[in-house]
């Protein structure tokens, strides 16, 4: 990777202000104790090449680019977990808008200043890689925390602990059938002393296959998370994924998080998808 001269920190870098994630973590993990947890894993703003708003860098993805190739060229790849050595360009908007800057010759605009110097190739999968890789960094996670013990699965078990307030973070696949959601639901706000607040579970962009996967279970439907700070680590990735894939294209799912065929459990009982993407 190439090594030029450091990012530029927004004015507000030292200070890790706070971005999308915040309102997110607070939403995803039922709001107490988990908004300070987030919160405190913000570091400095970055700034969309394609917008130009700035955000915490856990709420924006990261492009690297590769060493040049036999023909001089530096392929421009997503880094979602933003590891890769040298200079980064970094994106916050949805795959929709990502494609259209790709088709209109935005982004490569914007990527020959960030990387200036540099010829630059642009995958035409661009997008398709980015989201593969958010969704590969949220499984990940997923297995990690399981391996920590610190995921639950099963109904029964899940609404047992939901009930006792011991459910920092509770989803559902995206599959899920509806009165097995609302059931643990429920359970999720008797526990936290929220009943009629509207706190749901998240319905996930991925299905009981895809969990039970990333898991390591067989039929894996519904999962809870037992640590505030495990659940703050899962919802950033998370609400990453689903920014970037659209309200309304996450997993399929309408723009209330609900799957297609499903009718929505109405009034408090319903998560809006987007009202998850608060900045």
């Amino acid at each position: 990777m190439r090594t030029p001269r450091n990012e530029r920190l927004s004015r507000h870098s030292e200070g890790g202000a706070p971005g999308r994630t915040s309102a997110a973590g607070r939403r995803l993990t039922g709001g107490r104790g988990a908004a300070t947890d987030t919160a405190e894993g913000q570091g400095p703003e970055r700034r969309c090449i394609l917008s130009g708003e700035h955000d915490a860098r856990d709420g924006l993805i990261r492009l690297a680019v590769s060493p040049p190739d036999a023909d001089g060229r530096c392929h421009v790849l997503p880094d979602v977990l933003a590891r890769a050595p040298g200079r980064g360009a970094w994106i916050g908007v949805a795959r929709a808008e990502l494609e259209a800057a790709m088709a209109k010759g935005r982004l490569k605009g914007a990527l020959a200043r960030a990387f200036k110097g540099a010829a630059l190739a642009i995958p035409e999968d661009l997008a398709d890689r980015t989201e593969t890789a958010l969704v590969r960094a949220l499984t990940d996670r997923l297995g990690l925390e399981m391996r920590a013990g610190r995921v639950l699965v099963g109904s029964d078990r899940i609404g047992e602990q939901a009930r006792m307030g011991r459910v920092a973070f509770l989803a559902h696949a995206a599959d899920a059938g509806e009165d097995g959601c609302r059931k643990l639901d429920q359970a999720w706000r008797v526990g936290r002393e929220e009943e009629g607040s509207g706190l749901a579970g998240m319905r996930l962009p991925l299905d009981r296959a895809a969990l039970s996967v990333a898991l390591g279970r067989d039929n894996v439907v519904h999962l809870a998370l037992t640590d505030a700070r495990a659940a703050a680590r899962l919802t950033t990735l998370l609400e990453r994924l689903l920014h970037f894939k659209g309200p309304a294209d996450a997993a399929g799912l309408d723009a209330k998080g609900n799957p297609p065929g499903n009718a929505a459990s109405g009034g408090d009982d319903d998560l809006n998808v987007k009202g998850c993407l608060e900045r």
